[in-house]
């Protein structure tokens, strides 16, 4: 398994666990899971052995491999010494801008940076209560419990809606993320965004979110009898 994959398994997807028809109805990401479909679900298994990949997914599939092997360091450290690069990270505002700006360039696709932007993010490590080491621990946290693990291996039932963008760091075929979750809406067209795409590319995530879970989408109506909509706002 994608060890960066075992690493972010997500809040959402936590949730979606853990409290998946009781306080959660439905749930979206913009960094899915994806693995391939396992024998236990024969039609999607069988598709995934006889179905060739397009030349898109190929490429997709090749660059994940790639971060795998060569974009990794950053979480062995703070999964292993977290604390040790914390002292570092506070002790220097040049050094955490080299350790936090190197991700911004490459996690994101081609975003035009401004300097306010940057320096903005930088600030909210630097200046908040918890300081950049609470960044790293929670790194160190998941992965001494097993956790992600754990996580990565069950399948929500709740219905799931995605948005995959073309820079993200992990971009597997759609097969793959039908087989983990209860999969009701996808956006696979984008051209452009990365990993970063709720800054990179807000009013896209937005859209997807409005027609996921607006009136008419699929998880309209996922809380019975109530339609998100009082009086007042279904005259507008």
């Amino acid at each position: 398994m994608n060890t960066l994959l075992k690493a972010v398994t997500g809040i959402t997807r936590a949730m979606a666990l853990k409290y998946g028809g009781k306080h959660v109805k439905a749930w979206h990401t913009n960094f899915p899971l994806g693995f391939p479909p396992p024998v236990t679900r024969p039609v999607a298994y069988l598709k995934h052995l006889m179905m060739p990949y397009t030349a898109a997914e190929k490429s997709r599939l090749q660059k994940s491999q790639e971060l795998d092997k060569q974009g990794r360091g950053y979480y062995m450290e703070q999964a292993t010494q977290p604390q040790t690069l914390g002292y570092s990270l506070t002790d220097s505002p040049v050094g955490l801008f080299g350790w936090i700006y190197e991700k911004l360039l490459s996690w994101t696709d081609n975003y035009p940076w401004t300097d306010d932007e940057v320096l903005t993010w930088i600030s909210i490590y630097l200046f908040s209560r918890a300081g950049p080491t609470a960044s790293t621990r929670i790194y160190y946290e998941t992965y001494q419990s097993g956790d992600s693990l754990k996580l990565a291996r069950q399948r929500p039932s709740i219905p799931m809606g995605i948005s995959v963008f073309p820079g993200e760091l992990v971009v597997r075929p759609l097969s793959w993320y039908t087989s983990n979750g209860n999969l009701i809406f996808s956006n696979t067209s984008y051209t452009k965004g990365g990993h970063f795409a709720a800054w990179e590319a807000p009013d896209a995530l937005v859209k997807d979110l409005r027609t996921m879970y607006g009136k008419g989408g699929p998880a309209f109506s996922v809380v019975p009898g109530k339609t998100g909509y009082d009086s007042a706002q279904a005259r507008l």
